[in-house]
């Protein structure tokens, strides 16, 4: 994946999507899953970034990165595409990160399911939260994803149920959702919470967020 021409500007926050070539699965089992979040932590860094220097055996969080470049406030990963709230520490800090990332996880892919090309469907696309109102959103639409896969149209005819989705999304693990609920576990390493506006001292008021968006349509 070659960078952008045009640099995403630093102080600023961003929402970086990607999906699979013509939308094809990107992610098949729980290994896919955790080594692109592991990727999400090793690749933040100033560091050189080769796909095999992941230690084996160990937790690929011990990982030195030494100055990140940049911060991660939310992620949630889908069968076939990824969201990440992002802001960069360095100057086109954003644009390296994705790169080492896309780079990192295509050759993990390729190799693993004997495979060769792209496997993206294009450099990854980035939406500008220009306002303080559209990054708090952001939040909660990035971590409302997994929704989906249990009810398809749930945005469009709303959601009866809110309770089995929220116990759904506290399953979820493939999402920073749990580590917004306070989940004790490795992946925290990824998030840079201190980095972006405190929109949810506590976990109560974070759910309160999510129930809100959870009842907008009903």
């Amino acid at each position: 994946m070659s960078l952008r021409k045009v640099n995403l500007v630093d102080n600023e926050y961003y929402h970086i999507y990607n999906r699979g070539n013509s939308k094809q699965k990107i992610f098949h089992d729980n290994e896919d899953y955790f080594h692109f979040m592991s990727l999400l932590f090793a690749c933040n860094s100033i560091n050189n970034f080769r796909a095999g220097v992941l230690p084996k055996g160990e937790s690929p969080y011990d990982f030195e990165r030494e100055k990140q470049i940049v911060s991660i406030g939310s992620f949630c990963l889908m069968p076939n595409h990824f969201h990440i709230l992002i802001t960069q520490a360095i100057e086109n800090g954003i644009s390296k990160f994705m790169q080492k990332l896309s780079t990192a996880y295509s050759m993990y892919y390729n190799k693993k399911y004997k495979r060769t090309g792209g496997l993206f469907e294009s450099k990854f696309k980035s939406e500008h939260a220009k306002d303080d109102r559209y990054l708090k959103y952001l939040f909660s639409y990035i971590h409302l994803n997994p929704i989906r896969l249990i009810k398809k149209d749930w945005k469009e005819i709303g959601i009866k149920n809110k309770k089995e989705a929220l116990e759904y999304l506290q399953n979820y693990k493939y999402s920073s959702y749990v580590d917004y609920w306070g989940i004790e576990r490795i992946q925290n390493k990824i998030l840079n919470i201190e980095s972006f506006p405190k929109y949810f001292p506590n976990k109560k008021s974070f759910q309160g967020e999510i129930f809100e968006w959870l009842s907008y349509n009903n």
